[in-house]
């Protein structure tokens, strides 16, 4: 099988394949990476370990901090006690929780990461033009939950008072005059 089309078929697996967490499988939240393919992650009741990414999936699925994952465990592991099996994606999280088999630990977690992410949003918003939306924002704003939408926390957004774009425009007109 080439590259190609065995990333092909890992792709299509993470993202439309309905996985369910057996006995002894657990969803994890993934705290960094420290390299080697290696996952720092943390259970819902605090436990953090290191878990390994299967070959399978190196250099075709990526994750990030904060994402959630399905490991199993590695028994004769001392620092790796995981290995990855599945990446949940925002659509089988809100699946898993309809069910009932997402951990209650991560609910807060994720109740307070929602609120900062609507509070720099707002911030975002607040930068941007307000009256020129398109009919496609109109549509997603009665009906759609932008809550999973990235927020580049690389970027900051300042917010200009009209006072101080007016003592702005004021000085340079004295200093012009002199």
């Amino acid at each position: 099988m080439s590259k190609a089309t065995k990333r092909k078929h890992v792709v299509k697996e993470v993202l439309l394949d309905y996985v369910q967490p057996t006995e002894n499988q657990r969803i994890v939240r993934v705290l960094g990476s420290p390299g080697n393919n290696l996952h720092e992650v943390e259970t819902a009741e605090g436990d953090r370990f290191l878990a390994s990414m299967p070959t399978k999936f190196r250099k075709n699925i990526w994750i990030k901090r904060g994402d959630f994952v399905i490991v199993d465990p590695i028994a004769e592991g001392e620092k790796v006690k995981a290995e990855i099996a599945f990446i949940i994606y925002k659509d089988h999280q809100r699946l898993l929780q309809n069910e009932g088999l997402w951990p209650s630990g991560f609910n807060k977690d994720d109740a307070e990461n929602r609120a900062k992410e609507k509070e720099s949003n707002k911030g975002a918003e607040s930068h941007g033009s307000k009256g020129d939306k398109s009919g496609a924002e109109d549509a997603a704003d009665g009906t759609d939950d932008d809550s999973d939408l990235f927020v580049n926390t690389n970027r900051v957004y300042y917010e200009d008072s009209e006072e101080e774009a007016e003592s702005d425009e004021e000085s340079e007109d004295e200093e012009e005059n002199e």
